[in-house]
């Protein structure tokens, strides 16, 4: 029998939006976290012309991780080799194979709560134990070397996400250096989730590998990229582990989609285009970081980066699974319980994405204002 899991609810709510839409109704998703836009031009063209000439059979694009290996360097003056590199069916997959191949089961992995659904979930499907760190106000909604330094016995690893999904916030370069020191001295190997990079409002972004070269770090195309339905992404280990990793990858997933890798390689070059989507995001992150405290959402976790807004919704609800229900209902905008990012606290909060367009951010802000305003006894905020 497999490992009990929770649901992803922001799944059910998408569900029922999609048959209202299929009903007629005017829905605006702010539920998942996916750019509305779509791959780069110049990678779709690409794509276009790869179509008419290539079978796409199984195939790990040699250019495209050579191109990752530049992108180290550039951003982060990071060294890394192509070895290191695996290319995966997006970042979950990465996860998997992460997971899988440096522990065993019954091994502890510890994380922040409130954090990314399926971190728990694919810790216990795999037969390991999540150690969830609660992680509130007080820290940033972030995990920090004081949080991994009491964790008694050490776990065996650690899942860190700077900016971190559901709240945007980013470790600095010295919180990364002391989670690096401290999970080195207690022997704690990092996986570092960056998928969220490239897309920052405050503060500069760093990689886990500046300061801990033996982490292992999962990226995506999926969300700075825009190429969320390509299904691509990388698992980077260190040189010690790279070959165990990529035969994990190897043998569960075979290979990425071959033409998500062309695609891929072209949208790495395309920054003006992708830059312009996050200056989107930062308008509509300031719109409803304006807007929200007007509906009694004063409480909200700061969105250094990353594309969602995570609000404390205890004055209008005990329950965010059943506000997210009333508002997609009587509005037709689609949020996201806070139960998936956090088991414990999450009922007192909803999870509000902005990767979707200017105009439907305002369009959601003018209804989301219309129907807390409607709310007994909330008339004045």
């Amino acid at each position: 029998m497999g490992m009990d899991i929770d649901p992803f609810h922001a799944i059910s709510i998408s569900k029922i939006a999609h048959a209202m839409k299929a009903d007629g109704a005017k829905i605006i998703h702010m539920e998942f976290g996916q750019p509305s836009t779509g791959a780069p031009v110049a990678a779709l063209a690409e794509a276009h012309e790869v179509l008419d000439r290539d079978a796409l059979g199984y195939w790990e694009s040699v250019p495209l991780k050579q191109r990752i290996v530049r992108h180290y360097l550039e951003t982060y003056g990071v060294e890394i080799t192509e070895d290191q590199l695996v290319i995966t069916c997006g970042a979950s997959p990465a996860l998997v194979a992460a997971l899988a191949s440096a522990f065993n089961p019954g091994d502890r992995i510890a994380l922040a709560r409130p954090g990314y659904v399926a971190y728990r979930n694919t810790i216990k499907a795999l037969g390991m134990v999540p150690v969830e760190i609660d992680c509130g106000p007080q820290d940033n909604f972030q995990i920090t070397a004081a949080h991994i330094e009491a964790i008694d016995p050490a776990p065996a690893g650690l899942i860190v996400a700077s900016p971190a999904n559901p709240t945007g916030t980013i470790i600095p370069a010295d919180g990364l250096r002391a989670i690096a020191e401290t999970c080195r001295a207690r022997n704690i190997q990092i996986i570092s989730d960056e998928i969220y990079h490239g897309l920052s409002y405050t503060h500069d972004i760093h990689s886990m590998l500046e300061f801990a070269p033996e982490a292992m770090v999962i990226n995506s195309f999926s969300k700075y990229f825009s190429m969320a339905g390509w299904r691509i992404g990388w698992l980077l280990s260190p040189p010690s582990h790279a070959v165990k990793a990529d035969a994990y990858c190897g043998i569960l997933f075979l290979t990425a989609p071959s033409l998500a890798q062309h695609a891929a390689l072209i949208a790495m070059d395309a920054s003006d285009e992708l830059d312009s989507h996050v200056e989107n995001y930062r308008t509509n992150r300031q719109l409803l970081l304006d807007n929200l405290p007007k509906f009694g959402l004063t409480e909200i976790a700061p969105p250094d980066g990353a594309f969602y807004i995570y609000a404390n919704i205890e004055r209008h609800s005990a329950d965010s699974m059943d506000l997210c229900k009333e508002i997609l209902a009587d509005t037709g905008v689609v949020l996201a319980p806070g139960l998936d990012f956090d088991p414990v606290n999450g009922h007192r909060y909803i999870r509000i994405s902005f990767a979707v367009s200017t105009a439907e951010t305002r369009d959601a802000i003018k209804k989301l204002g219309d129907w807390f305003a409607s709310r007994p006894g909330l008339e004045s905020s």
